[in-house]
């Protein structure tokens, strides 16, 4: 994924920090705000690379298929884990439920794009998804929360810096 997939990746995980915040340590008011400086500062970078000549990466028309079904998928599935979890009585699995959803959301594009980072990136929001559940609170929203927003957050730096190569081979 280039420089537009970062830009998202980006935003998700500075919500995933934000909620962590919020939800689990409970911070209020503007404080929220920091994790989507980090978000401005991936945005930057990528709009940079974006600006830069030439096509970039750009995935094929059947991959592209995948990351819109798999994208839906996502949101439909956040909605129910959400809701699910709430509806339960367990307001404090919702991040590792969320971090399970999205995790679950990179596998098929990994397999369509084909991309093996985002087996990687899957993996590690499984695996924070996972500990989240096993470890309950008052860790385990804070761990999955924490951990989602890093693995979105690095893919994101990666995918801007995999474009920025790209767009520097076809340009030389």
């Amino acid at each position: 994924m280039g420089a537009w997939g970062a830009i998202i990746m980006g935003f998700f995980g500075a919500l995933f920090a934000a909620l962590t915040l919020a939800f689990e340590l409970h911070w209020a008011g503007a404080m929220l705000a920091l994790p989507f400086v980090v978000f401005a500062a991936i945005a930057l970078a990528a709009i940079i690379v974006i600006r830069r000549p030439g096509a970039g990466i750009a995935p094929s028309p059947p991959a592209e298929r995948v990351i819109l079904w798999s994208s839906i998928g996502e949101g439909v599935g956040l909605f129910v884990a959400a809701n699910l979890v709430i509806n339960l009585g367990h307001r404090e699995m919702l991040l590792p439920a969320m971090a399970l959803v999205v995790g679950l959301h990179f596998l098929p594009m990994a397999y369509a794009i084909p991309f093996r980072p985002f087996y990687l990136l899957g993996g590690a929001l499984l695996a924070a998804a996972a500990l989240g559940f096993a470890l309950g609170q008052p860790m385990g929203g804070a761990i999955a929360g924490f951990a989602g927003a890093a693995a979105l957050w690095v893919a994101a730096l990666l995918a801007v810096r995999r474009d920025m190569q790209a767009k520097s081979v076809q340009a030389g």
